[in-house]
């Protein structure tokens, strides 16, 4: 008895670690592609790439902004899209995943060099953005901003 005590015993101490590294493991992973998912949205405004950034946006999508208030993906693309003709890239400053919700600030550059900085509010819902909250400040805000 005490025999098969101890193979069992040695077996659930390998056993226990496992499982909770296991568990761990998949939330890391769900953290990981929500980082990536977010991301490879600013990637696609860097590479001009509309089929990358609608493969990764939900069809109920919708766009937050000081001057956008909950507009769907068809909006979206008339109104915000063009402004990737305008970019030249982004810096994310920090990025912070928490389940299927993310924020990140970051700055972005235009063609001509001029800086623009924002923090964006995402919520992911099955490896999809589903709504992402744009906000800025007077003045600086979107790239194809005309006003001063």
């Amino acid at each position: 008895m005490l025999n098969k005590f101890r193979k069992n015993g040695i077996g659930l101490l390998f056993a226990i670690p496992l499982i909770l590294f296991g568990c761990n493991n998949t939330k890391m992973d769900n953290k990981q592609a929500n980082e990536k998912l977010i991301k490879d949205y600013y990637t696609a405004y860097e590479k001009k790439d509309w089929n990358m950034l609608n493969s990764i946006l939900d069809t109920g999508f919708v766009f937050n902004s000081p001057v956008d208030d909950h507009i769907n993906l068809k909006t979206y693309k008339e109104k915000c899209w063009p402004n990737c003709e305008n970019i030249k890239k982004f810096d994310i400053e920090k990025l912070i995943v928490d389940g299927d919700a993310g924020f990140v600030t970051y700055n972005g550059w235009t063609n001509d060099g001029k800086l623009f900085r924002n923090t964006e509010y995402f919520r992911l819902k099955e490896g999809k953005i589903l709504e992402n909250s744009c906000y800025f400040g007077p003045g600086v805000n979107y790239p194809n901003n005309t006003g001063k």
